[in-house]
């Protein structure tokens, strides 16, 4: 399975005492993000997505300060001023979307991010980058889990509750694309120091 609670819990655990520690901004949004365990950063990603009314990828300052908030980041308007400030390269007064995401994501290793890929391509049995239901029958077996053993839940609700572990977790829509699946990995990653460590529990959860 995916990333287990336990690396969860203790990259929040983490992420909390390394951000009484840290001033950068960036680091700071980063922190703030996975002291929410491996989907924060693709939750913070999905509230921008609404926000993005005009859907041109890109945020205004207001934009970007509302959809802070929606998130429940806590943030000073100035530390908010500086961090939109270092997105806006161009000083344009908005900041491009992949961009913003790419910069908050902790960085994988090549090695790291090629396995993860390989992990999405294998669940990904129809090619259209995007995991859903129909593609998890036959890769992921759900008569092991414990709650469809006890008759509990159906086959389908367990293939649910599999990809929700993925997804936003304020909208969860049965469906994990590539970015979501890569930003998932890129929380876990943040908390597995040895790569040979990571790309083994991703063999083995994968069967890769």
């Amino acid at each position: 399975m995916a990333g287990t609670s336990r690396h969860d819990r203790e990259m929040a655990m983490e992420a909390k005492r390394r951000l009484s520690h840290s001033s950068d901004p960036v680091e700071r949004l980063r922190l703030q993000c996975l002291a929410r365990g491996s989907s924060g950063i693709k939750g913070l990603s999905r509230t921008f997505k609404i926000m993005d009314d005009d859907n041109n990828r890109s945020l205004d300052f207001k934009e970007f300060l509302k959809g802070l908030n929606d998130y429940g980041i806590l943030m000073e308007k100035q530390e908010a001023i500086t961090l939109f400030q270092q997105f806006d390269r161009d000083g344009s007064g908005s900041i491009d979307f992949d961009e913003f995401l790419f910069t908050l994501r902790p960085a994988m290793s090549k090695a790291r991010k090629e396995v993860v890929l390989q992990a999405f391509r294998k669940l990904d049995k129809t090619g259209d980058g995007v995991i859903t239901i129909e593609d998890l029958q036959g890769v992921y077996n759900a008569k092991y889990h414990p709650k469809y053993q006890n008759g509990e839940w159906t086959e389908d609700q367990v293939f649910r509750k599999f990809l929700d572990s993925f997804d936003s977790p304020y909208e969860k829509d049965g469906k994990v694309t590539k970015e979501e699946f890569v930003n998932y990995y890129c929380g876990v990653s943040a908390s597995i120091d040895s790569d040979v460590y990571f790309i083994l529990m991703m063999r083995n959860a994968w069967k890769l």
